[in-house]
C-alpha cells in the first residue's frame, strides 16, 4: 500500500478564478485526493427541484485537471431552510424536549421518513451525474454521524418508530413487558402505543427501555446510512465511505460499516485531550500541544475494524481548531507525526482539514494548511517535508498484530444507562486496556464481537463486555492463547438481567461475583504487587487460582492455563505491569516504553513516535520532540 495525502476544499466559499491555483499548488504540495460538497446542498438547491451542479462540474473539472482525484460527499448533513419549511417536524429534539432549530448544522431526525427520502433523492442525483466523471474515484455520505450529539432524538418521528421497531422485536406487548420486567414498579403496558420515548422521567426510567431506545436510535442511523448507499450503487461502483468521529458510541459503527466500503474519522488530538479524555490536568498540561499518545491510535485500529481493513483519516487537525474549550497550536512536528501514526496504523489516506481557512461563519478561528490571505500556515511547509517522505517511504505492508481487543458499542450504551459508579465509562475501560498493551510496546487489533476467529493472535482482551455472544465463547473455549476478560464482563444477559450463573456466567470456570462495589479515584485500593484497582471492584467466590489481590485480600486477578479474569480495574501501574506479565507468558516480545514513546509494526516497518515536547532516548537513540523514527523490518 502507498498512502496518499489530500485535504478538504469547498469551492462554493471562493472565487472560481481562485480554483485553478488552488489545485495548482494542492498538487505541487504532494497532495493527491480533494473531498468537496458535504455542506453544499443550498448550492445543489437553492430551490425545491431546481437543480444546479454547474459550478461543481467545473470545480471537478479543475481538480482532476490537475491530476487531483476527489471524493465527492452527499450533502445530507446540512438540509437547506426550504428543506425544513417543507418538513418542519424533521428537526430533532433533545432529551429536554426542546426542538432543535435551523441555524447550525445536522439539524434532522434519523426517524424522519421524509427527510429520509429527500437525502435518497439527492443521493440518487448526484451519483446518477457524478458516477461517470473519471476525477470522482469516492463517495462520502453524509458527515460525521452523531455530531453534536444529534443522534438520539426525542421527536414524534422517534416515537412512532421506536413502537414498530419494538412491536417487530417482540411480537406482543406481554412479551416485551416480560423482557423489561415491568412488573417491577407497576410499569406494565397493554399496547406498544402507550410506550413514551425515555426522558422527562421522574427518576431513572427502566434500564431496558432505555438500552432498547439506543438500539433502535442506532440502527436508525444504519438504515439512514443505508438508503443512501443504495442509491449510490444504482449508478456508481466507487468506494463508499463515512467520516465517523472520536469517541462517538451513540450509534454502532461496525453495522454502519457492514454497507461501505472504507471507514474514514476526523482526527483532532488537541481539542480532543481537552474534550474527550478523562486525564488529570497534569497529563492534558504535559501533552496540549501534542495529544493523547494513544487516543488518536486508538481510533485508528477501531475504524481499521469498522472498515474491514480499509480505512483513512478524512480530516486531520493541521493547526488550532475553534471548538474545544481551549485551542493551543500543534507542537512542531505534531502533523508530520500525526500523518505518519496513521500511516503506520494501516491508513491509506490522511487529508487535511482544510485546505484554506475560512474568513467568515462559524469555523473562521479554524485554522488550514493556507491563511485566509492565501499565505501558507505554519504547518504548510511540514505538510510539504511530510510528502516528500512519504514518496521515499515505499510500500507499507499490513499485517495482523499478535494482541486483539473486542470493543463492542451495546456495552458502552449499558454502562451508561447503568454505570453504577460516576467513574465507569467502558469507553475509557477500553482505551485503558489499550493504553496498557501499547506502554509494553504491543501493537493491537481491534475486533467486533462478532469476530469469527481468534486465529493468528497469542493474547485477545475483552473489557466490559455486556453479554456473550455464542460464537466469541465457542472460540474461547478452544483458544490457545491467553484470554484476558472483565472487568464487567458477561455481567447481564440482553435483556439487561443478572444472569443466573451469576457474572462473569463464563461455563466451565469457577467464578461467581458476590457483589460490587464503586468509588471514587482518591479511594483506590492497593495492590499486593503494585498499583492499585479504581473505580471498580467485585467481590468473587472461586476456586480458581488467584493471581492478584488487593492488600486486604481480595481476588483481583483470577484463573489458570489460558484464561483470565480481572474483577477489577487497574490504575495505569498495576493495568502496565499486569498485561505486560500476561504477554510475556503468551510468548509476547515486551519492550518497557518511556512514557510518551509509542511504537508500531506493519510488515514491513516498524515506526516509533515521540509524543513528548523533549528530545527522548530510545534503545540508545535520541528521539527528536515530536519525532518519528522509521525502520524498515527488511
Amino acid at each position: 500500500m502507498k498512502p496518499q495525502l489530500g485535504t478538504c476544499y469547498y469551492p462554493e466559499h471562493w472565487p472560481q478564478a481562485q480554483w485553478k491555483e488552488d489545485a495548482k499548488r494542492m498538487a505541487d504540495l504532494g497532495l493527491e485526493i480533494v473531498r468537496v460538497g458535504e455542506f453544499a446542498w443550498s448550492r445543489f438547491e437553492a430551490k425545491p427541484q431546481e437543480l444546479n451542479f454547474d459550478w461543481m462540474d467545473q470545480a471537478v473539472d479543475t481538480l482532476g485537471s490537475e491530476g487531483l482525484n476527489v471524493v465527492m460527499c452527499t450533502p445530507t448533513a446540512t438540509p437547506p431552510r426550504w428543506m425544513v419549511d417543507k418538513h418542519p417536524d424533521m428537526l430533532a429534539v433533545d432529551v429536554n424536549g426542546h426542538v432543535r432549530k435551523f441555524g447550525s448544522r445536522r439539524h434532522y431526525c434519523f426517524s424522519h421518513l421524509g427527510y429520509r427520502e429527500e437525502s435518497v433523492r439527492i443521493a440518487d442525483l448526484m451519483a446518477k451525474h457524478y458516477a461517470k466523471h473519471q476525477a470522482v474515484v469516492a463517495w462520502q455520505i453524509d458527515n460525521e454521524y452523531s455530531c453534536h450529539d444529534t443522534v438520539i432524538s426525542y421527536s414524534e418521528a422517534a416515537r412512532i418508530e421506536f413502537h414498530k421497531w419494538l412491536e417487530a422485536k417482540y411480537g406482543s406487548i406481554d412479551a416485551m413487558n416480560v423482557a423489561w420486567g415491568n412488573v417491577f414498579w407497576s410499569m406494565d403496558y397493554d399496547s406498544f402505543v402507550q410506550i413514551e420515548l425515555p426522558n422527562l422521567t421522574v427518576t431513572e426510567p427502566n434500564p431496558m427501555h432505555s438500552l432498547d431506545f439506543q438500539r433502535f436510535s442506532s440502527d436508525q442511523v444504519v438504515a439512514y446510512n443505508k438508503a443512501q448507499v443504495e442509491a449510490i450503487r444504482q449508478h456508481s461502483d466507487a468506494p463508499l465511505i463515512h467520516n465517523y468521529m472520536g469517541r462517538i458510541v451513540d450509534f454502532d459503527h461496525y453495522k454502519v460499516g457492514d454497507d461501505l466500503d472504507i471507514a474514514s474519522w476526523d482526527s483532532y488530538p488537541l481539542g480532543f485531550l481537552v474534550d474527550r479524555t478523562d486525564a488529570d490536568d497534569d497529563w492534558k498540561k504535559r501533552f496540549e500541544r501534542q495529544g493523547d499518545p494513544d487516543l488518536q491510535a486508538f481510533h485508528h485500529d477501531l475504524y481499521r475494524a469498522v472498515g474491514k481493513g480499509r480505512w483513512w483519516v478524512m480530516e486531520q487537525q493541521p493547526g488550532p481548531v475553534n471548538w474545544a474549550p481551549n485551542n493551543p497550536a500543534p507542537l512542531d512536528g505534531m502533523v508530520r507525526l500525526w500523518t505518519f501514526e496513521a500511516i503506520a496504523h494501516q491508513a491509506e489516506a490522511v487529508c487535511y482539514f482544510r485546505w484554506r481557512q475560512a474568513p467568515f461563519a462559524q469555523e473562521q478561528m479554524h485554522a488550514g494548511l493556507l491563511r485566509p490571505d492565501s499565505q501558507p500556515s505554519a504547518v504548510f511547509d511540514e505538510v510539504a517535508q511530510t510528502a516528500s517522505e512519504i514518496k521515499q517511504l515505499g510500500d507499507v505492508q499490513a499485517t495482523q498484530a499478535k494482541v486483539a481487543l473486542i470493543f463492542d458499542y451495546e456495552s458502552c450504551w449499558a454502562w451508561q444507562t447503568q454505570p453504577q459508579g460516576e467513574d465507569f465509562d467502558n469507553f475509557v475501560l477500553s482505551l485503558e486496556f489499550y493504553r496498557g498493551l501499547r506502554r509494553n510496546g504491543l501493537s493491537v487489533d481491534i475486533l467486533p464481537p462478532t469476530v469469527d476467529s481468534l486465529e493468528g493472535y497469542s493474547m485477545v482482551l475483552a473489557p466490559g463486555l455486556l453479554v456473550w455472544p455464542a460464537r466469541l465463547l465457542s472460540l474461547l473455549e478452544t483458544y490457545s492463547g491467553i484470554a484476558v476478560l472483565g472487568p464487567r464482563s458477561g455481567s447481564k444477559t440482553e435483556n439487561f438481567s443478572i444472569p443466573d450463573l451469576l457474572p462473569p456466567a463464563i461455563p466451565n470456570f469457577d467464578c461467581k461475583v458476590s457483589y460490587v462495589e464503586t468509588f471514587s479515584r482518591s479511594s483506590d485500593r492497593a495492590l499486593v504487587s503494585g498499583g492499585a484497582v479504581r473505580t471498580w471492584l467485585e467481590t468473587v467466590e472461586t476456586k480458581e487460582k488467584v493471581i492478584e489481590r488487593t492488600v486486604d485480600g481480595t481476588p483481583v486477578l483470577i484463573g489458570d492455563q489460558q484464561l483470565r479474569y480481572l474483577a477489577g480495574w487497574p490504575n495505569g501501574e498495576a493495568m502496565t505491569r499486569i498485561l505486560g506479565n500476561l504477554a510475556v507468558e503468551a510468548g509476547l516480545g515486551i519492550i518497557d516504553m518511556p512514557e510518551g514513546v509509542r511504537r508500531r509494526c506493519t510488515g514491513s516497518h516498524e515506526f516509533v513516535f515521540n509524543h513528548n515536547a523533549q528530545a527522548i532516548d530510545f534503545r540508545g537513540q535520541s528521539i527528536a520532540a515530536a519525532g518519528v523514527v522509521i525502520s524498515s523490518l527488511d
